[in-house]
């Protein structure tokens, strides 16, 4: 996806069961497209964030949830 998203005002969100840890993947919904970064790298504006289409999100987490375990570190 070459879609330039403005994450500015994003509002990040990690899982309940992050414990409050810093290794945690974070989302944003931002613009249609979903952003995922590394919580180690808050505040780094050189920092990779992964977008991705809303569908290819819903996808992906429907299919862990349907118990799709290939899709999970061993």
């Amino acid at each position: 996806m070459n879609k330039q998203v403005d994450l500015t005002n994003a509002t990040w969100a990690k899982s309940e069961m992050s414990d409050a840890g810093n290794n945690c993947l974070e989302v944003a919904f931002v613009d249609g497209v979903v952003a995922l970064r590394d919580s180690v790298d808050v505040g780094d504006p050189d920092a990779k964030v992964l977008i991705i289409s809303e569908k290819d999100y819903e996808l992906f987490t429907a299919s862990v949830r349907a118990g799709q375990r290939n899709l999970l570190l061993p």
